[in-house]
């Protein structure tokens, strides 16, 4: 995928280190090939859950990784971590639509609708009222990624599977990717746990070997609009 220098992209992320897990490698990409490449961070952690240090902490390292990547701006929306279901849909729906309509990008990324974390089913719900055609403008492209620790720790079922297919050679990005999860010393743990950098590595393999790539990231195509 070669894209040109005038494209806007943005990347919906429950939380902070979502949009690295998910598609790091890609966006370090995009933002190479010259897009401006948009995050939006959709909740924040609120005590008695998180302390604001933690918070703060969190957003420092996002911060760091961010400009590995090469991530334009970044939004954040506020809404209360892991009690997302408790905020008013309308107020979730309002903030996500200005977010696009601020940024009124071309590719959009959303988190998988069937991951464990109820957080991100909500969110992908939210961009998908949003992103519906219509007026003069709509989303060209619209793809889910997956979340390690989330995505594949839900109940097997239809309806919560992940079904990938779009695949994103980031074999010269892979390590850009990895130094930029190693920035969220908060959130990385070591190898079994899902989010290490030798699962998130082996990931990237397993799919670059899908397409005969030495690593690339998964995607399951939501929408795709050709005019």
């Amino acid at each position: 995928m070669t894209v040109g220098g005038q494209m806007n992209v943005l990347v919906f992320a429950p939380h902070p280190d979502d949009e690295v897990l998910g598609c790091g490698g890609t966006i370090a990409r995009l933002a190479h090939e010259g897009c401006s490449v948009y995050v939006c961070v959709v909740t924040k952690g609120v005590e008695p859950l998180f302390s604001e240090k933690g918070v703060s902490r969190i957003r420092n390292e996002q911060a760091a990784a961010h400009e590995i990547l090469g991530v334009t701006d970044v939004f954040y929306l506020d809404f209360p971590a892991a009690m997302l279901e408790e905020s008013h849909r309308y107020e979730l729906n309002g903030s996500v639509s200005w977010v696009l309509d601020t940024v009124r990008p071309e590719l959009v990324f959303i988190p998988h609708f069937g991951d464990m974390q109820r957080d991100h089913g909500l969110v992908s719900e939210a961009v998908m009222v949003a992103v519906r055609p219509r007026g003069d403008y709509s989303v060209r492209k619209i793809l889910s990624y997956e979340t390690l620790s989330e995505t594949e720790w839900n109940i097997p079922h239809s309806s919560t599977s992940f079904m990938p297919n779009c695949f994103i050679d980031i074999s010269s990005y892979k390590d850009l990717k990895l130094h930029a999860l190693a920035k969220f010393e908060s959130q990385v743990a070591p190898f079994p746990c899902p989010r290490s950098i030798e699962a998130v590595e082996a990931l990237a393999k397993l799919r670059g070997s899908t397409i005969n790539v030495q690593a690339a990231e998964a995607f399951s195509v939501i929408r795709e609009i050709v005019r």
